[in-house]
C-alpha cells in the first residue's frame, strides 16, 4: 500500500481485491447461507482482533468496507473513521461517526465509546448476512436511532 499526491488530489494505492465488495455479493444473493456468513464473520472477527491489538477502533464496519480477495478471504478497507489510542476498557472516543444502520448505542448516546462498537457492528453485519437487512432497519434515520437504542432485536423465523 502507498499514497501519493498531485497538486489537487491525494491518491491511495491499495491491494487489488478481485472478489469485490461484500456489499455486491449481498446485493446479488440477498442473504448468505449460514456457513458462508459464519466464514466471513470469523474472518472479520480475526481482522478486528488484530486492529484492536494495535489500540485502534475501526468504527465503520459495513458491507461496503469489506473486500474479498480472489480466494474469497476478507480485507477491511477505509480506515478513515478509525480512532487510534483506544485500549480495551477505554471509552475515549467521542466522535459521532459511522454508517447509521451499524452504529452502536454508545455512539448514539455520545457518552464515549471503545472497541465494543466494532463488535456491535459485526453483530449487525452478521444479522444482515443471514437475513438480508440490518437489524432495526428503517428508512427514517431518527426512528432507526431510536430502535437501535431501545428496541429488542427480533429474529425472523427463517
Amino acid at each position: 500500500n502507498m499514497a501519493f499526491q498531485s497538486k489537487d488530489k491525494l491518491y491511495f494505492v491499495l491491494d487489488f481485491c478481485a472478489g469485490g465488495e461484500l456489499f455486491f455479493h449481498l446485493g446479488k444473493l440477498g442473504k448468505f447461507p449460514e456457513p458462508r456468513a459464519r466464514f466471513y464473520a470469523a474472518e472479520i472477527l480475526t481482522a478486528l482482533n488484530y486492529v484492536h491489538s494495535l489500540d485502534i477502533v475501526y468504527r465503520d464496519l459495513k458491507p461496503e468496507n469489506v473486500l474479498l480477495t480472489a480466494q474469497g478471504h476478507i480485507r477491511l478497507t477505509d480506515f478513515g473513521l478509525s480512532k487510534e489510542g483506544i485500549s480495551n476498557s477505554s471509552s475515549g472516543a467521542h466522535s459521532f461517526c459511522g454508517t447509521p444502520e451499524y452504529l452502536a448505542p454508545e455512539i448514539l448516546s455520545r457518552q464515549g465509546h471503545g472497541r465494543a462498537v466494532d463488535w456491535w457492528s459485526l453483530g449487525a453485519l452478521l444479522y444482515e448476512m443471514l437475513t438480508g437487512l440490518p437489524p432495526f432497519y428503517c428508512q427514517d434515520r431518527d426512528k432507526l436511532f431510536h430502535k437501535i437504542q431501545s428496541s429488542d432485536l427480533l429474529y425472523p423465523a427463517s
